[in-house]
């Protein structure tokens, strides 16, 4: 079981980046899918993005593609998720997650572990 703990949640101007963390404790962790989701007021939590446990593949929301990074640090047990250019559409609570094995995208239904979220808020 992975157990993770976000960092890096702060208000941001729009246009800006930031750079969110996650450590994510566990015996589980290098052979788990690492993702992020999002959870705006008055919205569904959303998948962002997700990267597979030999970080081959990452994965990706069409609203934040070209502009967010996710990568992960297998030797210090997190991930990171660089986000370049927000937009006050990004401010939502920041969750990270893990996935013991399988392939492909981290879906919601699917996650074994969540983070307590950090926020973002990007305003002016």
């Amino acid at each position: 079981q992975v157990h993770p703990q976000e960092s890096g949640g702060e208000l941001v101007q729009p246009g800006g980046s930031l750079r969110l963390s996650c450590a994510a404790s566990g015996r589980t962790f290098n052979r788990s899918r690492l993702g992020w989701f999002r959870q705006a007021p008055g919205k569904e939590r959303e998948f962002v993005a997700s990267i597979t446990w030999s970080s081959s593949n990452a994965y990706y929301a069409d609203s934040v593609k070209g502009r967010f990074t996710i990568s992960r640090d297998n030797a210090e047990s997190t991930v990171h998720l660089q986000m370049n250019s927000l937009s006050v559409e990004d401010t939502a609570v920041y969750y990270c997650a893990a996935a013991y094995g399988g392939s492909g995208p981290l879906n919601k239904l699917g996650i074994g572990s969540w983070g307590q979220g950090t926020q973002v808020t990007v305003s002016s």
